[in-house]
């Protein structure tokens, strides 16, 4: 950005945006399969899939390398690039996460994207836009409710209070609830027990939100989630509570996907989400299922590197789902290749090192080797990569040309991308090699079939996708896989929680490290959402706040208006 730019709200705000219906038509769904939230927001029924027709979008997922703590623009890549196909005459769509309150009031601030590459209104996504989020709080905590009232009335079920796995969350960084007693105070109060809370977006419930295929499997799901486990070790679940019709009804509305636009007035599906380091971290399937319907290409964003969010894009997503991905934007930065160099340390609210901003071409290059991984991730699932490399203005052209030079010795497309200051017409370029990859044709594969152990799945993916040498499970884990096993539960694919900046488990091993061994300390049962969910390292699924979070920064003025979101 530049010091004569406007911030991002500014130019959020001094947009013209089309109405909702209009948007709506250029994608095919008739007047009648939108429900209006103002003028700007809409949600599409369901039923709007039967008057759109059959899929005819290319699909294109955009990931990216390892992150800085920063971030390195890959939703303000995907909004650029639906934007960018315009500009070639091609119609296009876009699907992204909605944003967690959490990260919008702590360091990283909104997911709207940025610049001329904006979903609007970006105040409504950024906050809480249809209520989706707060839907997914309330069922889950309903839930949580009603297991606690049955503890209380007698506990016909034989709930053991040890073996509660359902905890509450709250769309909030709030490290003090991480773990806690409740039912504290006299007998009227409830059963004390030990649990805790979880952030909104890592709830299972949103997991099941974003897998869900329609209205009868969303049911079907949160009646077959497992809360606990009985005195005989067997699992109850959300039916044998009596919870999951009423959670059903909390959760059908936030089923219909939002529509939105972008600067330019592109359709933007916004959807579930995000936090692909402790959740699955994709939009949903439903969103998918509209916007390959949409448009000539339909472009999705899976959270952080190509090892999180684009492995569980490809290995959960699209097995549910049943469509397979075109192509793939791999989306990194000069600075972003530098810190995978390991000489420089960024912290997320603090200025960047003074150093990492000179020119150093020796620098970038030894941190290509953590792009180099993640090109060889996608290839693994037989989509072919393209790399974006998202211009930054203390960027030098030296730098690029490295960048460049790399994804040519892999064989794989590459182009600048300016969508922050171009918008559309900065992503020109990106958008034509896009198409070019797209036509290559998909060779699309899973990285493993539904028949393996789920010790072989971890493993799988912990070699194939991390490039560890091996992993090691805890003797927890051990016991829980084999119970799992023992349950019936061996089909169900892998979601695994582990940090994003890295390929390992530790955050401060970059580049593309060698020779290390996956931890996994502990292995939890999603059986609704339909997924196994092995922790590795000091993951937690509740962040915390930094000492300056952006919430001291966010205000209302005397005419109403928000200052100082981002």
């Amino acid at each position: 950005m530049t010091d004569s730019m406007p911030s991002d709200l500014e130019i959020a705000r001094a947009a013209t945006p089309r109405p909702i219906e209009d948007v709506a038509a250029d994608m095919g769904i008739p007047p009648d399969r939108v429900e209006h939230f103002g003028r700007q927001v809409g949600k599409i029924r369901l039923d709007a899939l039967e008057a759109m027709g059959p899929p005819r979008a290319r699909y294109v997922l955009v990931t990216a390398t390892n992150p800085t703590p920063l971030g390195e623009g890959k939703t303000t890549i995907a909004v650029g690039l639906a934007q960018g196909f315009r500009h070639l005459g091609r119609s296009s769509v876009v699907t992204l996460r909605q944003p967690s309150l959490g990260p919008t009031f702590g360091i990283k601030g909104g997911a709207a994207g940025g610049g001329y590459s904006q979903v609007i209104p970006m105040e409504e996504m950024n906050l809480h836009l249809t209520g989706d989020f707060h839907a997914v709080t309330a069922a889950n905590n309903l839930l949580a409710a009603l297991i606690d009232n049955h503890l209380y009335q007698g506990n016909q079920l034989s709930l053991r209070l040890h073996d509660i796995t359902w905890r509450r969350v709250i769309d909030v960084n709030d490290r003090a609830l991480r773990d806690n007693v409740i039912g504290l105070g006299t007998a009227a109060d409830g059963i004390p027990r030990e649990t805790g809370w979880d952030i909104t977006a890592a709830s299972e419930l949103m997991a099941i939100l974003g897998l869900a295929t329609d209205l009868k499997d969303l049911r079907a799901r949160l009646g077959r989630t497992v809360v606990g486990y009985d005195r005989h070790r067997r699992p109850v679940t959300a039916e044998q509570i009596k919870g999951a019709g009423a959670m059903a009804v909390l959760l059908k509305d936030a089923l219909h996907p939002n529509l939105l636009q972008t600067l330019e007035g592109t359709p933007a599906l916004v959807h579930t989400g995000p936090f692909a380091n402790i959740a699955h971290g994709n939009s949903s399937i439903v969103a998918d299922y509209v916007g390959i319907r949409g448009g000539d290409f339909l472009v999705t964003e899976a959270g952080f590197g190509a090892d999180v969010g684009a492995e569980k894009f490809f290995n959960l997503k699209c097995r549910a789902s049943g469509l397979a991905p075109d192509a793939a934007v791999v989306v990194t930065t000069v600075r972003a290749m530098k810190v995978h160099s390991g000489k420089y340390a960024v912290k997320a609210g603090r200025p960047l090192p003074s150093a990492l901003l000179a020119e150093n071409v020796d620098d970038v290059r030894a941190g290509t080797a953590n792009l180099r991984h993640h090109l060889g991730i996608v290839r693994r699932h037989g989509v072919t990569p393209v790399v974006a490399i998202n211009v930054f203005p203390s960027d030098h052209p030296s730098e690029h040309a490295v960048i460049a030079e790399v994804a040519e010795e892999e064989g794989v497309r590459w182009a600048l991308a300016e969508p922050y200051t171009k918008g559309g017409e900065g992503m020109v370029d990106l958008a034509r090699a896009v198409e070019e990859a797209a036509n290559d044709g998909s060779r699309f594969e899973l990285l493993y079939p539904d028949d393996l152990s789920l010790h072989e799945k971890i493993e799988r993916i912990a070699v194939e996708v991390y490039g560890a040498a091996g992993v090691k499970f805890d003797s927890r884990a051990e016991r829980q896989l084999a119970r799992y096993e023992e349950l019936g539960w061996g089909r169900l694919p892998i979601c695994m929680a582990k940090t994003q900046y890295s390929l390992s488990h530790d955050p401060s091993l970059l580049g593309a490290p060698k020779g290390w061994v996956l931890p996994v300390r502990e292995v939890q049962a999603a059986i609704g959402a339909g997924f196994i969910l092995p922790l590795a390292g000091t993951i937690r699924r509740m962040p915390g706040l930094g000492a300056h979070p952006a919430a001291h920064s966010i205000d209302i003025d005397e005419d109403g208006n928000v200052v100082g979101l981002s």
